[in-house]
């Protein structure tokens, strides 16, 4: 018997399959080279990565200055990252007092914490919900301040990621459930809220941000009493909400209208009402089946933040503006705003991996 395994383990040492067919020459071959067309889009692509990657590699990390003036910078012909080293508190907190910005620091370290428990599924119970009302809390009390000692800052102070990251995250929260009651509003028997849900859901979605914005910013206080006024943060938040949650609702719509009618008849024979029909039995499966686009709305919500600038709300594009139109750094745009791209790339990469491990777990596709 061991004559036998030594026999077999040498004839298939001597019979291993050619290296052209595995590993990575076999992974190049059948991917870049399986035949005369990808094989010249591939040298293509290989000739056009050698004439850019290398000058940029060259420009951004050899002969950058990262922590000089602005006056050596001109001198320099790398990256200036200087114009984000030295104003890195500016462009992530704003006009947030210089001496408290220890609190937002502290504010988004807890949402991460929230963020990172809920990336686990198997944490999808009660704890978390609190976990999540308790640390909403703090963070607001850690932003606003007025308790524990706290020294109070207003609104009109905050400013930079803590605030793209807030409003974009409530945003996401608030906008998803009212997104499913107008779906399921939209697909009513009772004819005046399905028309309700109807003129909402077309007229938001028959507008761009921007003019929600606009109106949130400029008529909403025309028609408010005398004397009477509301947050601007707050109305930006309501309008995003109310932009997103559209969208949401005719994806959710869609995921309704995949459900065979045989899982209706199946929950209605089993004596359920409506509410524990569409909480136990449609829901759970249309929800599932939409992950991928609805991730693709709240992705596209959490980049529509940026479009808070026009009604002068700081958020982390608005900082970093503020920073380029001081003398001392105007010119360095390059550098400023690949920062802030590599910062809205790891957030929506971030919740991009979120959805398709969701949709790993929870079987879609197979």
């Amino acid at each position: 018997m061991i004559m036998n395994e030594e026999s077999a383990a040498r004839i298939s040492a001597q019979i291993r399959p050619p290296v052209t067919r595995v590993g990575v020459i076999g992974w190049v071959r059948k991917n870049l080279f399986n035949s005369w067309f990808n094989s010249i889009l591939s040298l293509i692509a290989l000739y056009v990565l050698w004439k850019t990657v290398p000058p940029f590699f060259r420009w951004a990390f050899i002969d950058s200055l990262w922590f000089s003036t602005s006056d050596a910078c001109k001198a320099c012909d790398g990256a200036c990252w200087s114009v984000v080293t030295k104003n890195i508190r500016f462009i992530m907190f704003g006009f947030y007092p210089h001496e408290l910005q220890w609190r937002p620091l502290s504010a988004i370290v807890v949402l991460f914490g929230l963020l990172a428990f809920t990336w686990n599924r198997n944490n999808w119970k009660k704890p978390l919900a609190v976990s999540w009302i308790v640390g909403v809390i703090v963070m607001a009390v850690l932003m606003r301040g007025g308790v524990l000692g706290l020294e109070v800052v207003e609104s009109s102070e905050w400013g930079g990621f803590p605030l793209t990251v807030m409003l974009s995250i409530v945003a996401m929260v608030a906008a998803y459930p009212l997104g499913v009651l107008l779906a399921l509003g939209r697909r009513s028997d009772m004819s005046f809220i399905r028309a309700v849900c109807v003129v909402y859901i077309e007229a938001i979605r028959g507008v761009p941000l921007i003019t929600l914005l606009f109106m949130s910013a400029m008529m909403f206080p025309l028609f408010m009493p005398e004397g009477f006024t509301v947050n601007k943060l707050i109305r930006a938040q309501a309008a995003l909400i109310m932009f997103t949650s559209a969208y949401i609702a005719e994806v959710v719509r869609g995921g309704l209208q995949g459900m065979s009618r045989g899982q209706y008849e199946a929950a209605q024979s089993l004596g359920l009402n409506y509410y524990q029909m569409m909480r136990l039995v449609i829901l759970p499966q249309a929800l599932k089946i939409v992950i991928p686009p609805t991730v693709s709305i709240l992705i596209v919500a959490f980049k529509d933040t940026s479009l808070l600038v026009i009604i002068a709300v700081y958020d982390i594009l608005k900082s970093t503006e503020a920073v380029l139109s001081i003398p001392e750094w105007m010119g360095f745009s390059s550098e400023a705003y690949l920062f802030l791209a590599i910062i809205y790339f790891l957030c929506c990469f971030a919740m991009s991996e979120y959805s398709r491990k969701l949709e790993r777990e929870l079987g879609e596709g197979r």
